[in-house]
């Protein structure tokens, strides 16, 4: 089962155009979705999981119309916003189970069987009778991943899931993010650059409401690599460098500043530097990208 959007487009009444004929086809497992704060992500999010309109296009989930048939949808999607409220006096057991009932699940037994599997897979189960109010930001991810796993969801929407996690639960939330993509696609929303490198088998990277590149990881950093290009150097260097330099980005490393241009050939004193992900998405947003391909 997969999802194809078509033309998908939305304005808001104070003239945002927040998507653009967005396009895309999402095949089962794990698709990230790039792009900074305000490009657009929250809304096609929202809209995939049947919570706003969109002005014109269409979205199916193998012969399922996403934009038309919403309770069908909501019976087989999994969706984990940014922000999203608990309970907080509620225990995690009680509350799962709760939203179980609320998911058509009915049967005691089914439930119970259910909510222990899943607090299980997400390392809460020897915290089930905590409340989830004194949980740390990273518990309340997994208590959401565990929300959005109920019903077998064959659609999974996880809208910037490790915003404010340390490292230590940022490297647990990863892990169970891997898992999710086996029997289901799974939309993965951020602009956190690392977490799609690391999880998702493609990308898109959308900026100012419309699709500007799609590809795996791999294909894009190797069609970026031969016209990048790094230079470390001091700020007045970099004071110094034209304004016609095409740099995408610049990082601060051991009191030097390594500055990372696209261009057709080296700059004077810059070598051959090796792509990441993280330069194809600096490189797309900052106008860059053109001719890379």
């Amino acid at each position: 089962m997969s999802l194809s959007i078509a033309g998908l487009s939305k304005t808001y009444a104070n003239g945002v155009k927040a998507l653009d004929d967005v396009s895309l086809d999402l095949p089962v497992g794990m698709f990230g979705l790039l792009g900074p704060n305000g490009a657009g992500k929250s809304t096609l999010m929202r809209t995939l999981a049947t919570l706003q309109e969109a002005d014109t296009g269409t979205a199916t989930l193998g012969a399922i119309d996403v934009l038309r048939d919403k309770e069908e949808v909501r019976r087989t999607l999994g969706y984990l916003p940014q922000e999203f409220g608990l309970s907080p006096r509620a225990r995690a057991h009680d509350l799962l189970d709760t939203f179980a009932i609320l998911k058509g699940i009915t049967a005691r037994t089914e439930r119970r069987d259910l909510c222990e599997a899943l607090l299980r897979k997400t390392n809460l189960w020897e915290h089930r009778r905590k409340r989830v109010g004194g949980f740390s930001g990273g518990m309340k991810r997994r208590f959401g991943i565990a929300v959005a796993l109920l019903g077998d969801p064959k659609l999974i929407i996880v809208d910037e899931p490790t915003a404010g996690l340390d490292p230590a639960e940022r490297s647990r939330f990863h892990n169970l993010l891997s898992e999710l993509g086996s029997d289901a696609v799974v939309l993965l929303s951020t602009h956190i650059v690392e977490d799609v490198a690391n999880l998702c088998e493609q990308v898109a990277i959308l900026d100012q409401g419309r699709i500007q590149l799609v590809g795996t990881p791999l294909e894009l950093c190797d069609q970026l690599g031969p016209r990048l290009f790094s230079k470390t150097m001091s700020m007045e260097e970099r004071r110094a460098l034209p304004e016609s330099m095409p740099v995408i980005s610049t990082w601060l490393r051991y009191g030097q500043h390594e500055v990372r241009v696209v261009a057709d050939a080296a700059p004077d004193g810059f070598e051959a530097a090796q792509a990441t992900l993280e330069d194809v998405y600096f490189a797309v947003t900052a106008g860059r990208w053109a001719g890379v391909a």
